[in-house]
């Protein structure tokens, strides 16, 4: 009762009635009420509210352990000239990918807007502006405004000679990818191979744009099948004893202490045979040796044999020098998985062999090099001329100018 006398003494001075007659002051004036639009309402302030906890406090998780992102090689165990080939193939994916993919152009040529939309074709990051990466190699690309006041791009004169080189060696060694193409063959199963597989890793094996039309210039050596489903299979027409000689037994005979070094098939036993290093050495020499030839028929072979492992590294060996850079990546390697007879344990099988290969990459997406191919400076020991072209094309690709002596 006490507040509410007060709170009604306090309406009452702030807020007075107002008399009913001048001249007669009225000594009991009506109360009335007073209206919530006098009073102010003033907002609350929250801002000293710690809302958030900071990130200073927060605990960072740790990333799982994926195969997309672990790599093959321990940081310690890593070989730096390997490694940066790979740096080098990333850096220059854009120019690689749109190089192959503008020479298949009408008048090698491609609208800026269609461009864009061509993250996968052309090699740069999906929601990325095609243009930046275009003007990233001023000597190899130029872009121009058609009379329709559209942005086309396409390729310098500059780089239209080093096209015009690069066919020339394409001639030249027109000769050397045939017998290439007859050993891939010699060593696939059935002695076939679709030819979509092949053009898909034509770049691997220097093998140009236009083979499927060249082979039918060698009847003696291919025939084309077209199968109920329309698949076109490449088939081999005569068997040449003297491709199926693999370079691993080319180099048996020539140095036969290290081609016994190249492999390993460790023998299991138990320690109650206490071996030396020495002794342990030569009976894993006896399971190495002799090799299983990679021209021989793997598929008849069983399974989780010794000799089927055998076969399966011969064959990898063989087919990492029929290449161009001596390596190839996981995908064209699986390119031809069944012609070879290969297996899923493929990646596992490789990182028993470090003597003679190098992985390098992430789990998921990794690169297997040949070893004996490339000397201590990380260098190829032995350059096809298309490789030394390549790495010409790459030095002049990432110049912003051409130097003037």
């Amino acid at each position: 009762m006490a507040f509410r006398r007060l709170f009604s003494t306090t309406l009452t001075k702030n807020h007075p009635s107002p008399p009913r007659n001048s001249a007669v002051p009225n000594p009991n004036p009506t109360r009335t009420p007073c209206p919530l639009s006098t009073f102010t309402i003033r907002p609350y302030s929250t801002s000293f509210l710690i809302t958030k906890t900071p990130k200073s406090q927060t605990k960072t998780r740790k990333k799982k352990p994926s195969a997309r992102t672990n790599p093959v090689q321990h940081e310690s165990e890593r070989i730096p000239h390997f490694e940066n080939l790979l740096h080098r193939d990333n850096h220059f994916r854009f120019f690689t990918k749109t190089k192959d993919f503008l020479s298949k152009q009408p008048e090698q040529v491609l609208r800026l807007d269609d461009a864009g939309k061509l993250h996968r074709e052309l090699g740069f990051p999906r929601g990325r502006k095609v243009l930046k990466f275009i003007q990233r190699h001023p000597l190899v690309f130029q872009t121009y405004r058609h009379s329709n006041d559209k942005i086309w791009f396409g390729f310098t004169d500059f780089m239209e000679t080093f096209l015009e080189e690069e066919k020339l060696i394409t001639d030249e060694m027109e000769k050397e990818r045939i017998d290439t193409v007859r050993k891939l063959l010699m060593m696939s199963a059935n002695k076939r191979i679709p030819l979509s597989k092949i053009y898909h890793c034509r770049s691997l094996f220097g093998i140009p744009e236009d083979f499927r039309d060249r082979v039918r210039n060698y009847p003696e050596f291919f025939k084309t099948v077209v199968e109920e489903d329309g698949k076109r299979v490449l088939e081999l027409v005569g068997w040449d004893p003297k491709l199926a000689v693999s370079v691993l037994e080319h180099g048996f005979m020539v140095d036969e202490d290290r081609a016994k070094k190249a492999f390993q098939f460790k023998v299991k036993h138990g320690k109650m045979l206490d071996l030396g290093e020495e002794d342990e050495k030569r009976l894993n020499l006896l399971n190495t040796f002799p090799l299983v030839s990679p021209y021989s028929d793997g598929s008849r072979l069983d399974l989780w044999t010794l000799e089927a492992e055998k076969y399966r590294v011969g064959v990898v060996h063989e087919f990492l020098n029929l290449t161009l850079e001596k390596r190839a990546s996981i995908h064209h390697i699986v390119e031809f998985k069944e012609e070879l007879s290969l297996t899923k344990h493929t990646y596992a099988m490789l990182l028993k062999q470090p003597r003679s290969f190098y992985l390098a990459g992430t789990e998921m997406n990794w690169v297997v090099f040949l070893k004996e191919a490339y000397g201590e400076d990380g260098g190829l020991i032995h350059k096809d001329p298309l490789v030394v072209f390549n790495e010409k094309l790459l030095e002049f690709a990432d110049k912003q100018a051409i130097e003037i002596e």
